[in-house]
C-alpha cells in the first residue's frame, strides 16, 4: 500500500496462483485497493479446467525432435531403444501429446496410469516383442510416471511450491532394463531434454495465445476485477476465480479419448 502498487500480475501454475489468491486474500483483509490477476502457465498444461497454458505447443513440438532423435539412434543400434524422459510431475500431457504426434513411440508412460515392469502383461516383455518384430524400439515416459517402482516411493519431499520432488524414473528404468535378461546386450540411448524443451523460442501461436492473455488480464485489472485468472476455457476466453483453477491439478483421463487413441494408434496394451 505505501508503495502504491494497485495492481499486481502474477505468472505461474498451480503455485503461482495460489500465491495470488493468498495475496488477494490479505489485500482485502487489510482493505488494501490492488487488483491481483493471475496468468495461467504450467508447462506440464495442469491447470484445472484451462484448455491448454502458452507454451504447451512449443514443448510438445520441441519434444517430438527428441523422440524422433531417439528413434534414429535406436533403429541404427542392434537391439536399440530409445528412452527419452519428458516433463510431467502429475499429469502426463506433454508425453501423450508429443507420443501422438511423432508417430514412433512403442509405449508412452504417464503419472496417470501405473505399470508394472516384469510378467507376461509388463512392460519389459511388451518392448521385448517389439524389438523381435522390428528389431528396436521408442518408449516416452513422462517424468512422474513409475515413482511407486522406486524402491523409497520415488517422492522426495516438495519444493518451495508445493510440487514434489521427483526421482529420476528415467536413469531408473534404464538400470531395470540391463538386469532383463534379454535386454543385457541392449543398446539403450537415455535421453533427458528437459532444459532444451524450457529455453527454445516459442512457437508463433503460443506467442499470439500468451499476448491475447496479457492484454484480458490488464483489462481485467483496469476494469476493477482481483482474485481471477485469465485462460481459454471451451476455445473461449474467460475470467475465472483463482480458487477455481488451483484445487486440484488437471491430469489425464486414463478413460478419456486422447488417452486411448495414442494407445489404439501405437497398439500399447496395459502394463498391469
Amino acid at each position: 500500500d505505501m508503495w502504491g502498487i494497485d495492481m499486481l500480475f502474477v505468472v505461474g501454475g498451480n503455485g503461482g496462483n495460489a500465491g495470488a489468491n493468498a495475496i488477494q486474500a490479505m489485500c482485502a483483509q487489510h482493505e488494501v485497493n490492488c487488483c491481483v490477476v493471475g496468468v495461467p502457465k504450467s508447462i506440464d498444461n495442469d491447470i484445472m479446467i484451462i484448455d491448454k497454458c502458452f507454451g504447451f505447443d512449443t514443448a510438445v513440438e520441441e519434444s517430438q525432435r527428441a523422440l524422433l532423435a531417439a528413434k534414429v539412434e535406436a533403429s541404427s543400434a542392434r537391439k536399440g531403444i530409445g528412452l527419452v524422459k519428458l516433463m510431467g510431475r502429475q499429469s502426463g500431457f506433454i508425453a501423450m501429446q508429443a507420443s501422438m504426434a511423432s508417430g514412433v513411440v512403442d509405449a508412452c508412460l504417464i503419472p496417470e496410469v501405473n505399470f508394472k515392469l516384469t510378467g507376461d502383461s509388463g512392460l519389459f516383455k511388451y518392448l521385448e516383442e517389439v524389438i523381435k518384430a522390428k528389431g528396436h524400439c521408442v518408449v516416452c515416459v513422462a517424468e512422474g510416471a513409475g515413482q511407486d517402482l522406486l524402491d523409497d516411493g520415488g517422492v522426495t519431499g516438495t519444493d518451495a511450491s508445493g510440487n514434489p520432488i521427483l526421482r529420476d524414473i528415467g536413469a531408473y528404468l534404464k538400470g531395470e532394463m540391463k538386469k532383463w535378461e534379454y535386454f543385457k546386450d541392449a543398446d539403450i540411448k537415455y535421453i533427458d531434454p528437459t532444459y532444451m524443451i524450457r529455453a527454445i523460442p516459442t512457437t508463433s501461436t503460443d506467442r499470439i495465445y500468451c499476448k491475447i492473455l496479457a492484454h484480458n488480464a490488464v483489462h481485467a485489472a483496469f476494469a476493477g476485477y482481483s482474485g481471477l485468472t485469465v485462460g481459454l476455457v471451451n476455445t473461449h476466453y474467460v475470467y475465472l476465480p483463482i480458487p477455481v483453477v488451483i484445487q486440484a491439478p488437471r491430469k489425464v483421463d486414463p478413460r478419456g479419448k486422447a488417452w486411448n487413441r495414442l494407445r489404439a494408434s501405437i497398439g500399447q496394451p496395459n502394463f498391469n
